[in-house]
């Protein structure tokens, strides 16, 4: 792995944690719309919008969120999670059932606007799940972050020295089933240190995991076909040796949404 790749995921990370446990809620959930913002102007450029054009479309996500921060405050966290919940709904039936499909066929919809407001609730989805997490258990958000960072870690370890098998030539070459393979391994050793570790007894947290795994690699290769359709290797060129912000949260976007709505399901039914 470039050293490169390694000491800038060194310094996000050591911005990323103690904002994770020690900032206000408002201020991480600005922190938060900062890099959702940026995620979202990188997703307008491979679609083909100016820089004038994209900066209406994130201005415009941007006073949403302003306002969702508002209603943090007035609202309280209860409010923001409920209505999150109907975001989260769509955004995991699009992971599940349409973004498979548009990479089965190898094609997008060919409407920008159409892509841009896909972009908004995608990406929106995602800054509303780490407000969620966070709010109700920063180490729970912990747990799902390292999930795909293991993940990541380990297909990224299993591909280069095992793999043969290509997963998507036509979207990813690099990406192997054998790398699909070192990231399900990886998550399973994962939940099993959670598990008996931390004295979590509950054995669909390998199921669980395992989903978010699989949607989590989803993610990334649809990201890979917007690019290939824009023709650009990266998204942006903003972290050095990852690309830009949403290279970063292609994994993150569909499973971390998909997380917060099955633990929400779990224990509703829990509890009924």
């Amino acid at each position: 792995m470039p050293i490169t790749r390694i000491i800038t995921a060194v310094c996000l990370l050591a911005v990323f944690i103690p904002a994770l446990f020690l900032a206000s809620n408002q201020l991480w959930a600005f922190g938060m719309l900062l890099v959702s913002l940026l995620a979202l102007d990188e997703w307008n450029k491979l679609l083909g919008w100016q820089d004038k054009s994209s900066f209406l479309w994130v201005l415009f996500s941007a006073v949403l969120g302003l306002w969702f921060i508002d209603a943090i405050e007035t609202q309280g966290f209860h409010w923001i999670f409920f209505k999150s919940l109907s975001v989260f709904l769509v955004v995991s039936l699009f992971w599940l059932f349409i973004a498979p499909i548009c990479l089965a066929r190898r094609h997008l919809p060919q409407n920008r606007i159409m892509m841009t407001l896909l972009g908004i609730v995608l990406i929106g989805g995602l800054w509303l799940a780490v407000i969620c997490a966070r709010g109700a258990d920063p180490w729970m958000l912990l747990a799902l972050l390292s999930t795909i960072w293991i993940a990541d870690t380990s297909a990224y370890i299993a591909g280069k020295n095992f793999g043969k098998h290509k997963l998507a030539p036509a979207i990813s070459p690099g990406k192997t089933w054998e790398g699909v393979a070192g990231a399900l391994l990886g998550v399973t050793i994962f939940a099993a240190v959670l598990m008996y570790g931390f004295e979590i007894d509950n054995w669909l947290l390998f199921p669980a995991l395992w989903l978010i795994t699989a949607i989590s690699i989803v993610g990334d290769l649809f990201e890979s076909l917007l690019k290939r359709r824009a023709d650009v290797k990266d998204s942006g060129d903003i972290l050095p040796g990852h690309g830009g912000v949403l290279d970063r949260l292609d994994a993150l976007i569909p499973s971390v949404s998909l997380a917060i709505l099955l633990i929400y399901i779990y224990n509703y039914f829990k509890v009924f």
